[in-house]
């Protein structure tokens, strides 16, 4: 492991975090309050960090970065990107612990949307702005977003982009990996300007359509009011949200062949079509118990909160615009399941993404035939494309890992003083990336009263889940660190 050059990609990394305080404290500044000190002071703790970071690995000859660099440069990116965006957070007061910062700050650039505030509208705007901002920038991924620079560093990306984008099949644009970059944030910028406009045009204000923004086109659900979307009571409101939280839960690549002229490159993605697929299974029978059960008196009413939970959940984003623990069973269990299945392939959404859960029913269906025909041939497909034993083996082994570590970490936040309902929702929200879960932890509560242990591994879920767990994982094998 050559740490120099991790140090010197590390120095960037908190370098970025650091100046994108810049805008929080115009906000701040703008408003007159007092949290303008605290960005301050944690721009030059920032920066100071970056420096040393850069002095560590000056002298590094290297001009490409290995896969063992790779993953520990995207590991502990957003650890120190963490670390980072928490000082705001504990210099302003607005949490009392740094585990509780550093907790807030990995909640945001993981884009899970779990929180420690218990009043958030209490909070100035500068801070409310910093914390949907790091939502914003974890979203497409600070790595993904860095790779446009690393040239001028010495340091070329392409390890750095297999080790980040998420999914099991990643997908270049161009040949060069520093222009998909580019185009994949062109994207990005785009459908987050035509969200801000569509809020405005909603009556929100400046400020609130760019955090809600943020959020969205994140899929991470950090909200400027106590109740979430649901406090704003608007139609309107809710369907501009939910369609920007479908699209920024599909995968950004089909986007921009869309914006190309491709006009059929969704329909003819297999991954699209099963995630549109099991959107409307899930929002059409939720709304159906909703209005058999009485929660709502129309089927308008129901469709839009059904939709609304039923999007926000499955891409991960966690927005809330009804408490759905009072909806019956059968509507939290869709929602509790759709949890584990996630957004799409390289799309800002958490979770296993569908396109895993599509190879793994296939490969089930496959064994079937296979039990019927024992001497046929017959290759697993998605798409009209054969699925290499390669692609089907690393996709068994990422989804029995991702249901073991859910099991492990479940149980450790039993054993801290959880109730079963508590302990397995709060890690199937951290570790999918979602923010509110089920118990303790469900849609009109927050993550503040749990022990700082419990925060810690939380903390760790969030990281895992961002990072596609292997990514993580490989640094606890020792021989990622021989040379």
């Amino acid at each position: 492991m050559r740490l120099g050059i991790v140090s010197k990609v590390l120095a960037l990394i908190g370098a970025v975090v650091s100046l994108s305080m810049i805008w929080p404290l115009l906000w701040a500044v703008a408003d007159g309050t007092e949290e303008s000190g605290a960005f301050v002071l944690s721009m030059i703790a920032g920066l100071t960090l970056s420096g040393g970071l850069f002095l560590l690995g000056r002298k590094n000859p290297a001009k490409e970065l290995g896969p063992r660099e790779a993953f520990a440069v995207v590991t502990f990116s957003w650890i120190v990107a963490s670390v980072v965006g928490g000082l705001p957070f504990w210099f302003a007061r607005s949490v009392p612990t740094f585990t509780d910062a550093f907790f807030e700050a990995m909640s945001g650039f993981s884009t899970t949307g779990a929180s420690v505030l218990t009043d958030i509208e209490a909070n100035p705007r500068g801070i409310l702005f910093w914390r949907g901002l790091t939502h914003w920038l974890g979203g497409m991924g600070i790595i993904v977003l860095s790779l446009a620079v690393l040239p001028f560093l010495g340091v070329g990306g392409m390890q750095l982009y297999r080790a980040e984008v998420p999914g099991p099949i990643q997908e270049k644009l161009t040949p060069r990996v520093q222009q998909t970059a580019l185009l994949l944030w062109g994207v990005y910028l785009l459908f987050s300007f035509l969200e801000t406009v569509a809020l405005l045009l909603g009556g929100l204000s400046l400020f609130e359509a760019l955090t809600h923004t943020f959020a969205t086109m994140a899929t991470g659900g950090f909200s400027t009011l106590n109740g979430s979307v649901g406090q704003y009571d608007s139609p309107y409101v809710d369907g501009v949200i939910t369609v920007f939280m479908f699209l920024a839960g599909a995968n950004f690549v089909l986007h921009y062949r869309l914006i190309r002229g491709h006009l059929k490159a969704w329909w003819r993605d297999a991954e699209f079509r099963f995630y549109s697929g099991l959107t409307v299974l899930a929002t059409m029978t939720v709304a159906a118990f909703l209005l058999c059960r009485g929660i709502y008196a129309s089927l308008g009413e129901a469709l839009r909160f059904a939709g609304f939970q039923v999007v926000s959940i499955m891409t991960t984003t966690g927005f809330v615009t009804a408490d759905y623990e009072r909806w019956p069973a059968y509507a939290q269990g869709v929602l509790f399941f759709l949890m584990f299945v996630g957004g799409c392939g390289g799309s800002t959404g958490g979770g296993m993404k569908n396109i895993r859960v599509m190879i793994v029913l296939r490969q089930v269906r496959l064994e079937f035939h296979r039990l019927l025909h024992p001497q046929a041939v017959i290759p697993l497909r998605v798409g009209g494309s054969v699925v290499g034993r390669d692609i089907v083996n690393a996709v068994s082994a990422f989804v029995v890992t991702y249901v073991g570590l859910f099991v492990l970490f479940s149980l450790v936040m039993a054993g801290l003083g959880l109730d079963v309902v508590t302990a397995l929702s709060s890690v199937a929200a951290t570790l999918g990336n979602i923010g509110p879960g089920l118990g303790a932890v469900g849609p009109t509560d927050n993550y503040a009263f749990l022990p700082p242990a419990a925060k810690w591994v939380l903390s760790f879920c969030m990281l895992l889940g961002r990072l596609e767990l292997f990514t993580v994982l490989l640094l606890l094998v020792p021989e990622t660190w021989r040379r």
